[in-house]
């Protein structure tokens, strides 16, 4: 499947896909979305505690990397698992300008170390961030009881319906801690039930710029 860097339209690149007209974030700004989403609606609940965090779609590494710069700057330890089933190619990984675009261009080499760090094994990225990235389809995730915060990044239901469905929230459900959250950037009806039929209690918030809303789920 052809894949093209593209600039969205804060400045910041993506991935896109043209085959299924689906980008890796949100054309109307990458970090402006993971931001919103990731770390104003779900990190920022857990300001005060060392928490655990699961990404569904490590992919760019950009939500893996801006949740770095926070932990750094909060003195926060964040355990961090990001899933993903087909890694991002090296030379894509050096055309994303995310480091420039958040001002840390000295921070560049922990961008590249996210990505350059060995697969399935617990590595310490900096004091305060330790990465374990997981070669993994979804549906076969089966933590339980692990994470406080769940980052559900996947690709849209529009394209890949099957990771917005029951049994995939299911196992997110039995992932998270009791009073766990999962945030994501989907405001779909049918997302709303699938989460509401295996447990989650969900609340509607303002979505990232390009997008009217978001779903934040408790368990």
């Amino acid at each position: 499947m052809k894949r093209e860097i593209i600039i969205t339209k804060d400045g910041s690149t993506t991935i896109h896909l043209p085959d299924w007209n689906e980008t890796y974030h949100s054309k109307f700004g990458a970090i402006q979305e993971a931001e919103h989403v990731f770390i104003k609606n779900g990190l920022d609940l857990f300001k005060e505690s060392n928490i655990s965090i699961l990404e569904i779609g490590f992919g760019t590494g950009l939500n893996a990397f801006i949740t770095l710069l926070e932990a750094e700057k909060r003195k926060q330890i964040i355990n961090y698992v990001g899933v993903e089933a087909y890694p991002v190619l090296n030379e894509e990984i050096k055309s994303l300008n995310y480091s420039k675009e958040l001002n840390v261009e000295e921070k560049q080499e922990l961008f590249i170390k996210l990505h350059e760090t060995e697969w399935e094994k617990e590595n310490l990225i900096t004091k305060n961030f330790l990465l374990k990235k997981r070669k993994q389809f979804f549906d076969k995730i089966d933590d339980v009881d692990t994470f406080d915060l769940i980052y559900f990044d996947a690709f849209g239901f529009r394209v890949q319906p099957e990771l917005w469905s029951e049994e995939i929230f299911d196992k997110m459900y039995k992932a998270l801690k009791k009073g766990g959250v999962l945030v994501t950037y989907a405001c779909r009806s049918s997302i709303k039930n699938a989460m509401l039929s295996v447990g989650f209690t969900i609340e509607k918030l303002p979505g990232a710029p390009g997008k009217r809303e978001m779903l934040r789920a408790k368990k």
